[in-house]
């Protein structure tokens, strides 16, 4: 797939967790931990195409660093709020701001790399973005259980199937 796709679709997908936590959503632990595992491994997985120095392998790991910790940054804005009895998060005016923040920070690592040689293909947006989001979702882990909160439940595909009522119900019925 082609790299500027990748990205755009990286970004759309951004913009609209942005905003579904701007407004407020549950804090559910697997909404939480999924993405950036996903994102990491992804990346890892496109790094192993390529070959490795010694600057590269310090590139990674310093603007990894960078990322982890801005991420974990990011985690202390977040407002953590009960609702019905488990946890909500809503981001704030400060986390759009870290966000904005890692996103300068990450531009200028990448062009301090790249003007020392590290090869750019050695830090994908997927595995950058990855390790971010999991230095929001460590700190926001600790902190949601810190609050003695449950998390909130993980969202639930219903159907439209006649039998899913009497399924729930406990009482399966065929035919008639």
């Amino acid at each position: 797939m082609n790299q500027v796709l990748i990205i755009a679709a990286i970004a759309v997908v951004l913009v609209v967790v942005i905003v579904r936590r701007f407004t407020g959503e549950p804090l559910n632990a697997r909404d939480l931990f999924v993405p950036p595992v996903v994102l990491l491994g992804i990346g890892v997985l496109t790094m192993t195409k390529e070959h490795f120095s010694a600057l590269d392998l310090t590139w990674i790991v310093v603007s990894g660093l960078i990322g982890l910790a801005l991420g974990a940054l990011r985690g202390t804005t977040i407002t953590l709020l009960t609702r019905d009895g488990v946890l909500w998060q809503r981001y704030t005016v400060w986390t759009v701001g870290v966000w904005l923040l890692s996103l300068g920070t990450s531009t200028v690592a990448g062009m301090i790399g790249s003007y020392l040689g590290a090869h750019q293909d050695l830090r994908p947006v997927q595995l950058s973005i990855g390790v971010s989001l999991l230095g929001e979702a460590l700190v926001i882990g600790g902190r949601a259980l810190s609050t003695g909160y449950p998390f909130a439940p993980e969202k639930t595909q219903r159907t439209n199937s006649p039998l899913l009522p009497i399924a729930e119900k406990g009482k399966f019925r065929i035919g008639r």
